[in-house]
């Protein structure tokens, strides 16, 4: 015997239901982005309620970029890249790159991963020019005394990511200025095919 559907809505096939869930996750994932970029840490907590073991590196990057005078430059809209998985990528200005006198806009992403409509975890990645890495060793090696103290537990639950971003842009400016430094017109060039 076959079932037959009269009731309204009762025959909702699986993808309405799966869209339906999937614009939930991105409107939660345009929720995080505007917490993170206003800096709304009690906000931001909130919104990871579910991804506890996320909340200390976000919470320390979203101190850490506020510190560092993050401006979006160009927020596209998060995208769903698979069932219950959301990408969002904010292009910023910030103060590592003015320092270093380089003309160039670090793009984060931020992946976030939903279970029942929650956020589960988020993790990020931005695509920084291999200068920025550069001058972070450089810094290390050359300075360690001006990033010791506030970047003590860097980006693994430190106290003061605030103090250090603003350490490591004296730093990178100092690298800037140093005879260390690449020619700046090679610095924006796409790598050469070999």
């Amino acid at each position: 015997m076959t079932a037959v559907c009269v009731l309204p809505g009762c025959g909702r096939s699986a993808s309405i239901v799966s869209r339906s869930s999937e614009d939930r996750n991105l409107r939660a994932a345009e929720r995080f982005v505007d917490a993170f970029y206003a800096f709304e840490s009690e906000e931001l907590t909130a919104i990871l309620a579910s991804a506890t073991g996320s909340i200390p590196s976000i919470s320390y990057y979203q101190s850490w970029a506020e510190g560092g005078h993050y401006q979006v430059v160009n927020r596209m809209p998060c995208e769903a890249r698979r069932a219950q998985a959301v990408s969002c990528s904010i292009t910023v200005r910030d103060d590592l790159m003015l320092a270093l006198g380089i003309d160039f806009n670090v793009t984060d992403t931020f992946d976030i991963a939903f279970t029942d409509g929650e956020i589960a975890s988020v993790e990020t990645s931005s695509n920084d020019l291999q200068v920025f890495w550069d001058a972070r060793a450089w810094v290390e090696e050359k300075y360690p005394e001006l990033i010791r103290v506030p970047c003590e537990g860097m980006f693994d639950g430190g106290p003061t990511p605030g103090e250090c971003i603003r350490a490591m842009a004296e730093g990178y400016a100092r690298f800037a200025t140093s005879d260390d430094f690449p020619d700046t017109e090679l610095l924006l060039q796409p790598e050469q095919p070999r």
